[in-house]
This record gives structure tokens, sequence and C-alpha cells, in this order.
């Protein structure tokens, strides 16, 4: 029996979204989902790499057929990964408001992510942060793949816990996608420590901080029996001290899936993506899923550390 999942893939005609096509068809087979891909054709919507030459000067046929042929080709690429369920169109518009739009009517939006500079980079880049600002379902972005371990098959799962609503729905999704994938799930909580002279308000002192790590402990340990919601399956858990991105950052150098929550809702709170989310999907080694929730939390800035995947 086929599943009643639907499956949307963003794709430009670039090597990094043909990239997200063979990761949204491999996850499609273990589900058995439907996949569908989508092209926009507005100007620089698709095979941007073709255009850091220079412009050209193209009327709408010849982009909606260039379109078509990226949704060929795209076609083909799963099929060639086993998927059967596959179909295809092209919308004229923006990319990132198209996938925003169509995101309540599907279960799961992937997309690409350049990350390489230049024009493309320019054009494109925006679809990859914007789109899980306000998406209503979740969304995996893949990585341009430098080195090391295959983003697929997925054997090991991370998710950020922090005891909020945002948390807690991504802790849901990545519980459910470890099982999916037959996968190993960790779950990380950070505790800030102090660095120099500086130190967060909030920050637990030295004497507290073993009692602030036992309380983290026994708060992810509620929250995740909460997500199980009876199912048995082993979730490690760890309470680390350090920023939530900067961990899940290092963590994605060995694991083959982070998961985080997101406010999921517009504006300058969307445009952020709300804390830890927006720092991970710009340096994450590995693909990112972002679960969206209808709540507001605090936005925080972090370095890009200088790893690199396992």
């Amino acid at each position: 029996m086929g599943s009643s999942e639907v499956i949307l893939v963003g794709v430009d005609g670039s090597t990094e979204s043909m990239a997200a096509v063979t990761w949204a068809a491999e996850r499609a087979k273990r589900m058995n989902a439907r996949l569908h891909v989508l092209c926009t054709y507005a100007l620089a919507s698709y095979s941007a790499a073709a255009l850091d030459g220079g412009y050209a000067v193209l009327d709408d046929e010849a982009l909606k057929r260039g379109a078509q042929q990226v949704i060929d080709d795209a076609i083909s690429k799963a099929k060639e990964c086993g998927v059967s369920d596959v179909s295809g169109s092209t919308e004229p518009g923006d990319p990132a408001g198209v996938l925003v739009e169509m995101s309540a009517e599907v279960d799961l939006i992937v997309v690409g992510s350049r990350g390489g500079g230049g024009f493309a980079d320019r054009l494109l880049g925006t679809v990859s942060s914007a789109l899980p600002s306000h998406a209503k379902c979740p969304v995996v972005v893949v990585p341009k793949h430098i080195e090391g371990k295959k983003f697929t098959p997925i054997e090991r799962v991370v998710v950020g816990v922090d005891g909020s609503d945002q948390a807690s729905s991504a802790l849901r999704a990545s519980i459910d996608e470890a099982i999916l994938w037959n996968a190993k799930l960790t779950a990380v909580s950070a505790v800030p420590i102090a660095v120099g002279g500086s130190m967060m308000t909030w920050a637990p002192s030295e004497s507290d901080h073993s009692t602030v790590l036992r309380d983290v402990r026994k708060g992810m340990g509620i929250a995740i029996d909460s997500a199980l919601d009876g199912r048995r399956f082993d979730v490690a858990r760890h309470a680390l001290d350090g920023s939530p991105a900067s961990l899940l950052i290092e963590f994605s150098t060995a694991v083959d899936l982070v998961v985080v929550g997101t406010r999921g809702r517009g504006g300058l709170a969307g445009v952020f993506l709300g804390s830890t989310s927006q720092s991970v999907l710009s340096h994450s080694t590995c693909p990112v899923m972002v679960v969206p929730s209808d709540h507001l939390g605090q936005v925080e800035q972090v370095k890009a550390p200088d790893w690199g995947r396992r």
C-alpha cells in the first residue's frame, strides 16, 4: 500500500538542487511516498550557474522551456534512484514565494543550498534561508557535499532540545525520522558558560553549574518521554556546555541529519528564523530539517566554526 505523503523538491538546474532530488528520492522510497519536483521560471530562477558569464535576454517561452528541461532532468534523476511515483511542474514567480505557498499542501519540502558565493548565490541563496522561515511544513536543506560520508542512507540524527515548543516539535519530527531510517538519535541541550570576561546574564555561576546540568537532563527526559508518546525507541541524551548552534554545527560533521525548530511565522522574526536555526542552516555540513512552530523565540548570532565533515 502506498503512502499518502507528498514530498516537494524545489529545483533550479544546479548541482545542489539535483542533490536535493537524490536525497528526497531516497526518503520517498523509504515511505513509498509521492515525489513532486517544481521549477519556477521567472528570470534567474533556474540554471543560474549558466548565467554567471553574463546576462542573456530571454522571453517567457524560452524561460518556460528551460524550466521544463530542468523538470525532465530531475524526474529522470528520481527514477534512476528507484522512485516510480514522481511528477513535475513549472510555475511562474519567485522560487521561495511559490514554495512557501505550496508548503500548505505537502508534507515535506526539500531544497539544495548553494553556499559557494557568486552570482548564482545572490539570486538563489534566499530560497534555502527564506523558505524555512515561512513554510507551513518541515523543510530539509541539503548542503553541497564536499567530503566524507554521503548524506544517505541516514544512520545518525541529532536534534536540539531546549524545553520550548519549537524544540518539542523538532523532537517529535526527529524521532519519526530516526524510526523511518532505522537510525540512531541523539538529543542535545546546551547550557551557556562564561567565556573570558563576557557571560550571558542568565548563565549559571560555577557553583550552580552542576545543578543546572542536572535540571536540564531531567527536563530532557520529560520532553523525550512526551515526544515518544509510548513508543519504544532509544534516544541518547547529552546536556553540554556551549552555544546550541555551535554544538549542533559541530555534531553535523559526524551525523547525517540535524533537526531544529523554528517559529514558522513571517515578518522580521521569520526572516531571522529564531536563534539557533539560522546559524545551523548557514554552517551545517549535513542536511538540516527545520520544523515549524507557531511560537516566538529569541535571536542569537554564532560565529561560523572551521569544521569539515568527517
